[in-house]
């Protein structure tokens, strides 16, 4: 793709962060983009403080920025429907503004989505409220079971959720593993042969990839929740491979902190460094795929 086609954005804005370190990684990853792939970003939000709240709240506080971030996807994919999206983001749940937008434009494309959780809980079944469990479910108006297909979070409810790959999900709550069961979207575990399972299900459609970097193993990279059983950065490369080849619209990154907390700062320093560059390195194969477009 020539310079004026590429499209790296990233969204500084606050959606449902409880701490600013989400915020600060996602510039952090962008800077480190740009640097590789020679691109000049687009920045949308601004970083604001981090507060408590239920979804409901978060949603309301992120919604002028999320709507600045799907206007954006809207006007990149009306102008060049083929051009790819590369985004980086804080939290996961500020896809609730780009996967509506890409369903959109290409309805028939998987949705590839790395997470150690399942994101597919509704307002109903959430036992902790938080707007980044709801966001698979919001993107495709399941938010209420007695109006179906309604946008229900003001940024579009275009995503099928049949469309909707998995990867490395473990820490599902029952409506989540009950939704999986009932064959409402695909589940492609953490373990052996991950790359061949995930080529399986993809079936030869153009994928959109999400990153949450939870998905990887504790301490790889710094993010807020650490769930062991994850994948590797060997088993990221080789599955961002497949992606690669699979025909990747777009990928999107989020929920890499910008310093170790918690436990992963007792076992690793909290002054360990947490540069992006090993992510960055083993999803090579899909920029790489991505520049070519």
């Amino acid at each position: 793709m020539d310079t004026a086609s590429r499209a790296l954005t990233i969204f500084a804005g606050r959606t449902a962060d409880r701490n600013a370190r989400g915020m600060a990684g996602a510039a952090k990853v962008g800077a480190a983009l740009a640097r590789r792939l020679g691109l000049e970003p687009v920045r949308i939000g601004e970083p604001e403080a981090p507060f408590d709240g239920d979804w409901r709240a978060q949603l309301a506080a992120a919604l002028p920025s999320l709507k600045l971030l799907s206007a954006r996807y809207d006007r990149l994919l009306r102008a060049e429907p083929g051009a790819p999206l590369l985004t980086v983001m804080g939290r996961c749940a500020s896809a609730l503004a780009t996967l509506p937008v890409v369903a959109r434009y290409r309805p028939d494309a998987a949705i590839v989505w790395f997470d150690a959780h399942g994101d597919c809980n509704t307002p109903a079944t959430t036992k902790s409220g938080y707007l980044g469990g709801l966001v698979l479910t919001g993107a495709s108006g399941r938010w209420s079971a007695n109006a179906p297909g309604v946008d229900a979070t003001g940024l579009g409810a275009d995503l099928d959720l049949a469309n909707v790959i998995l990867v490395g999900a473990r820490d599902l709550d029952p409506s989540e593993r009950a939704l999986i069961d009932a064959g409402a979207l695909t589940l492609v575990p953490a373990g052996d042969r991950l790359a061949e399972r995930l080529r399986t299900a993809i079936a030869g459609r153009e994928v959109y990839v999400h990153l949450d970097c939870d998905v990887l193993n504790p301490g790889i990279v710094p993010t807020e929740y650490a769930v062991d059983g994850g994948l590797s950065l060997d088993e990221l490369s080789a599955a961002a491979q497949v992606l690669a080849d699979s025909g990747a619209i777009g990928l999107e990154i989020a929920e890499f902190e910008d310093g170790w907390s918690g436990a992963q700062a007792a076992l690793k320093g909290a002054d360990a460094p947490c540069a992006p560059d090993a992510l960055l390195d083993a999803l090579a194969p899909l920029m790489g795929a991505l520049q070519r477009l």
